[in-house]
C-alpha cells in the first residue's frame, strides 16, 4: 500500500469511527473561533472553551473587545498561559477588525493571516468559509507520522505540504478533525497510545 492509498483508507476508517467530529474549539460566530484559535496555541482546547465563556459575556462583540482594556482581557484569559501577549494580540485583533473590516473576519487567506496574532489562517478558511484546508496542530503532526503517512516530518507546512501530496482536498480539514478527536482518546500523547482498540491497528506504521 503507497501512501496515497494508506491516506485513503485511514480517511475512511476515521469517517467512520467519527462521523461527526468537528472542530473542538467551540463557537458561535467567526470572530470568537479566531480569538479561541489565539488562546489555544500551548493550550487545551477544553480549557480554552472554559475561559472564553467569561471573555465573550462581558465583551460580547468585535467592538466591545476591541475597546477593552488589555489589562483586563488579560486577567481574564491568563488561565490559558502567555496571558500577556494573548491578551495584547486579541486586542490588536479586534480593532484592525472593527475599524478595516466592519467587524467581520476577512474572506481570504492572505488578509487573515495578516490579522495580528494569527499564525495559521488553515482552520478559519476551512471551519468558516468551508475552504480545502490542512491544520497541521500536534495532533496532525504526531499521528501522520505514527501511522505512516509522513516520515519523520515534524515542521508544519512541511507536514502540511506532503499531506496535500496524498489527501484529497475535499477531506481535508474533516480528515484534521479527526485526527484530532483520534489523537485525543485513542492515540494518545500523554499516555500509552490504546493500539488494542484503534481502527487504524492493522495499517499503522507504529505497529506493522
Amino acid at each position: 500500500m503507497n501512501k496515497k492509498e494508506l491516506a485513503l483508507e485511514v480517511i475512511e476508517r476515521l469517517k467512520n469511527e467519527y462521523p461527526d467530529a468537528d472542530c473542538t474549539l467551540e463557537y458561535d460566530q467567526a470572530w470568537k473561533l479566531l480569538v479561541s484559535v489565539r488562546l489555544a496555541a500551548q493550550c487545551t482546547d477544553a480549557r480554552v472553551n472554559v475561559v472564553v465563556k467569561g471573555l465573550f459575556e462581558k465583551y460580547p462583540t468585535v467592538e466591545a473587545l476591541a475597546a477593552a482594556d488589555v489589562a483586563d482581557i488579560e486577567e481574564i484569559v491568563r488561565p490559558c498561559g502567555l496571558g500577556k501577549s494573548k491578551a495584547r494580540d486579541i486586542s490588536k485583533c479586534m480593532k484592525v477588525l472593527r475599524d478595516e473590516y466592519n467587524g467581520k473576519i476577512p474572506t481570504d487567506f492572505k488578509s487573515i493571516l495578516s490579522l495580528p496574532g494569527v499564525g495559521s489562517a488553515n482552520l478559519i478558511m476551512g471551519d468558516v468559509f468551508g475552504k480545502p484546508t490542512i491544520v497541521t496542530d500536534t495532533h496532525c503532526i504526531r499521528l501522520v507520522n505514527r501511522i505512516g503517512l509522513v516520515d519523520g516530518i515534524k515542521d508544519p507546512k512541511k507536514v502540511e505540504m506532503a499531506l496535500w501530496e496524498i489527501v484529497p482536498p475535499e477531506e481535508g480539514s474533516d480528515f484534521c478533525h479527526r485526527l484530532v478527536w483520534h489523537g485525543r482518546d485513542v492515540c494518545t500523547a500523554r499516555t500509552k497510545p490504546h493500539c488494542e482498540r484503534c481502527c487504524l491497528n492493522d495499517i499503522c506504521a507504529q505497529i506493522i
